[in-house]
């Protein structure tokens, strides 16, 4: 069977098990069905025995034979803890800040372990003391008290004022058949959230869950493509965290069997977690990237928007560039899926693109970033380099006899033999080596890589599509290491890789890499898309509260395919005009904002019938409603910018969930279709079909604006905004600034001369801009700006000045327009003895330095301040009291 044949197999066959699997999913309503369990998958003249597509076994936790409660029999102070003897076992409590605890059970005389997910492990240990009396040990320090109770074993953990945050349960800690676990007392006010990318929303609690990647069939399935073994706890309005550090496959049963205690466990490994003292949720995320690392700043061009399909070939990139520019619709990537390629051998470029250096140049004259996918499995096929290269290093991945493990990736053909190895990127030499495999890609002009099926796949239903468990990888001490305990951390292992290929290759330019699968950690080296979605509302639901614990699990940079990826007509899964409007309009706000979409394999400009999803292609409305809300991104890169900066510092969350920045505020826990957009604006989708109107909740505490209308609402409140098809409800917290620019159709096109200050004002607001070259890391080097914004309403005045506080980047910035909404024209404006002449329009006030304009029928106040203004403006809104003007 030649290779077109078992491509057209391969995609006809994926797209008709994706849909009998949906199907056993709409007709029971779990993503494991009656049917589903039962049946045979039939695609075209193959038949796959349903075994291929559950889930790997799980391994339940037998609670019949959980270990016997353990007494304390002594401990010793450390410089950092205590150290327990437990009998046969010792435990380790090691304070590493005021507010994070690192707990290890092992039996004697093992090491504690610490996995690659952990950046730093260089903790000064903060000032504590440590108190003993005949029924407890008790650690303190400024924030957090870890009660040790000795008999039987347990800890609890309690803040300052004694109040108790978390406690082990009545069945402990321990090891059940080498199976570590861990069990924790709740209550019925507790929530649950975190664990990266899971399909069944955002609140866990009342879940079970279970921490394995894999590609899923179907979507919604208990294991999807990644893994993070760490959540957030809420309760009495006060968080917590725990980072089970364990590479293993974990579960988590939050409070399912009983409203009293919940527990999570794993296959095997030592037992070893974090715990983080809150009381907010930020502060928990803050310290957990602490520990595991915080994103760096990515290039400013990965930010715009970007265009991807399955098969694209050189002319169709070509084609979808010039559509782009034509339409004046703004975008930065272009992606490159399997089709590049040589007979599927990762690292060549196949007959698809006959000029790939040429295409480089013309992409960079046209303002486009490339990126190219890239798949782990090597095809072993004597002389393609990379395998000889691979085979002659050994560096592949073994099976127990110690051959080389052969896998199935493409191309697909079922009846045929295994023909892949992968790489062991447990070996720093593999790492090394992968590294400068990219080099004639970076030589020929891509800019990013794109990691995918690198959970890993290999389609060979026996071992579940990925590499059987006792595979062997071998690290750089010559230990040997089951697949089992590998598979969670594969594609991380991958993703530093990718990323260091930068360090090597591209010194000084920031790198984008763009990964399925990940562990905890893999933020600091990759963004995350959410895999093979489909076009259906139902998928355009899910992936709000998707991306939100995605974001809460420590990686902030996340997006989904806007327009779903897979189609099935039969099942509905089609992308229409309505769909896809809504779900630009969603997509533009996306930390990683993509329209990537399945087209059977075939290149979209070959075969005319294919649905294809960009904007253009969907009718005027369409089109238009896209270029709206994309332009409309570009126009808050600034913003969009600085909050990724908050995430490389604090490891912020850039889509919010609601309760992320509002948990005092219980309506907010349960809320799955509304975000916030970095700190200040609030999106609320519109993601059912045909409708026109949704329900909108404003979270209590602040006041909101309509930003359509300008209309403002107390917090606390639920109402309903009317949205036709190019209507996005969006609201801005009352007191921000939100610094915006001139529309580029893409990164760097424009300088960016003036920056507006759109400015939401009650009281007082305040804005950190910061600025740096978007595109080099010599901002790691001290090279940014960081100006401080103030805006305030004295009562007859609105007083604005800035605070230069870091001054170390050339900026090409001239003025500011302070955009003050909701004014009244003003009597005055002056910085000192600067008086500023009124314009009679934007474009007169445009060609001045010191000028404002009121447009009186919006009450919108416009003031253009010179970048170098050293004094207070002042904008006089009411005579002053003695009368004077």
């Amino acid at each position: 069977m030649n290779k077109e044949r078992n491509l057209m197999k391969r995609k006809r066959t994926k797209k008709a098990v994706t849909a009998l699997l949906a199907t056993a999913v709409l007709l029971s309503g779990n993503a494991v069905s009656q049917f589903y369990l039962a049946q045979p998958v039939f695609a075209d003249d193959l038949v796959f025995p349903v075994e291929a597509f559950r889930p790997t076994d799980d391994r339940p936790l037998d609670k019949s034979h959980l270990q016997q409660p353990m007494t304390v029999q002594s401990f010793e102070q450390l410089d950092n803890g205590v150290k327990l003897n437990l009998g046969a076992q010792e435990a380790y409590i090691r304070m590493l800040t005021s507010d994070m605890a690192k707990v290890s059970l092992l039996n004697k005389g093992d090491k504690e372990y610490t996995s690659v997910g952990i950046a730093k492990t260089d903790w000064s240990a903060p000032k504590f003391k440590v108190k003993e009396d005949d029924k407890r040990i008790v650690i303190t320090t400024d924030s957090l008290t870890v009660d040790i109770k000795k008999s039987p074993f347990g800890i609890k953990y309690m803040d300052k004022d004694g109040n108790v945050i978390n406690e082990d349960g009545d069945q402990g800690i321990g090891y059940e058949n080498g199976k570590p676990y861990v069990f924790k007392k709740t209550d019925n006010n507790e929530n649950f959230y975190g664990l990266g990318e899971k399909t069944d929303g955002l609140n866990k609690r009342g879940k079970e869950e279970g921490i394995w990647h894999q590609d899923p069939f179907p979507y919604e399935s208990k294991y999807i493509y990644q893994s993070v073994p760490f959540f957030i706890g809420l309760k009495d309005k006060k968080a917590y965290g725990i980072l089970f550090d364990n590479t293993y496959r974990t579960y988590y049963n939050f409070a399912k069997e009983s409203d009293d205690y919940y527990y999570f466990y794993a296959d095997g490994g030592k037992l070893t977690y974090y715990f983080f003292n809150g009381p907010q949720i930020k502060d928990v995320v803050d310290r957990y990237t602490d520990l595991t690392g915080k994103i760096p700043l990515p290039p400013e061009w990965s930010l715009g928007f970007h265009q991807s399909s399955w098969a694209y070939s050189q002319n169709d990139m070509e084609e979808v560039a010039a559509g782009y520019r034509e339409k004046k619709i703004p975008a930065d990537g272009l992606f490159f899926d399997i089709e590049y390629m040589d007979d599927y051998k990762a690292f060549t470029w196949g007959k698809k693109v006959p000029d790939p250096a040429g295409l480089g140049k013309r992409m960079e004259e046209q303002g486009f970033h490339q990126v190219n996918i890239f798949d782990p499995a090597i095809r072993a096929l004597p002389g393609y380099s990379v395998y000889d290269e691979g085979t002659a290093k050994d560096l592949w991945v073994k099976n127990p006899d110690g051959t080389n493990f052969l896998g199935k990736l493409w191309p697909w053909n079922p009846s045929a033999p295994p023909s892949s190895v992968y790489p062991n990127f447990l070996k720093k030499e593999t790492r090394d080596w992968w590294s400068m495999q990219y080099k004639p890609f970076f030589d020929t002009g891509i800019d990013g890589i794109w990691n995918d099926v690198n959970e890993p796949v290999s389609f060979i239903a026996k071992d579940h599509w990925t590499l059987p468990l006792d595979a062997v990888h071998e690290d750089d001490n010559g230990v040997k290491h089951a697949h089992e305990e590998v598979h969670n951390i594969y594609a991380h292992l991958e993703e530093e890789a990718s990323y260091n290929a930068f360090k090597k290759l591209k010194p000084n330019v920031r790198p984008f890499v763009l990964t399925r699968a990940g562990y905890t950690g893999t933020q600091r080296y990759a963004a995350t898309w959410t895999g093979d979605n489909h076009s259906t509302w139902e998928h355009l639901r899910m992936s709000i509260p998707m991306n939100s614990n995605v974001g809460l699990a420590g990686h902030p940079f996340v997006g989904n395919d806007i327009g779903g990826f897979t189609k099935n007509k039969q099942l509905g899964e089609i992308c229409t005009p309505e769909l896809f409007a809504r779900w630009v309009e969603l997509g533009a706000f996306l930390p990683f904002s993509r329209d990537h979409y399945n087209n059977d394999g075939d290149s979209p400009s070959v075969k005319q019938n294919i649905n294809r999803q960009e904007p253009w292609q969907f009718g005027k409305e369409v089109e238009d409603i896209s270029r709206k809300y994309i332009s409309m991104r570009y126009e808050l890169m600034p913003y969009l910018q600085n909050a990724f900066k908050q995430a490389h510092e604090t490891g912020n969350l850039i889509q919010q969930p609601l309760v992320f920045q509002f948990q005092d505020d219980p309506n907010t826990y349960n809320n799955e279709d509304q975000f916030m957009f970095g700190d200040s604006l609030m999106i609320a989708p519109v993601v059912e079909k045909g409708a026109t109107s949704r329900s909108v909740y404003l979270p209590a505490g602040v006041k909101w604006i309509d930003y359509w209308t300008g209309e403002e609402f107390e917090g606390g409140q639920t109402i309903t905004k009317q949205a036709d098809l190019g209507t996005l409800p969006l609201y801005v917290k009352q007191d921000s600034i939100i610094p915006r620019r001139e529309v580029q159709q893409y990164a760097g096109e424009k300088k960016l001369t003036n920056l507006t200050l759109d400015t939401y004002l009650n009281g007082k607001a305040s804005y950190s801009y910061y600025q740096d070259d978007a595109t080099t890391e010599d901002y790691t080097r001290g090279e940014f700006n960081v100006t401080d914004f103030h805006v305030e309403n004295k009562g007859n005045h609105v007083e604005f000045d800035q605070d230069k506080k870091v001054q170390n980047y050339t900026s090409d910035i001239q003025s500011y327009t302070l955009k003050l909404h909701d004014a009244v024209e003003p009597k005055k404006v002056q910085a000192a003895n600067n008086k500023y002449a009124e314009a009679g329009s934007i474009e007169e006030l445009n060609g001045q330095e010191r000028a404002y304009y009121f447009d009186a029928n919006e009450h919108v106040l416009y003031v253009k301040i010179p970048v170098d203004e050293k004094q207070k403006v002042k904008i006089q809104t009411q005579d002053d009291i003695d009368g004077s003007k």
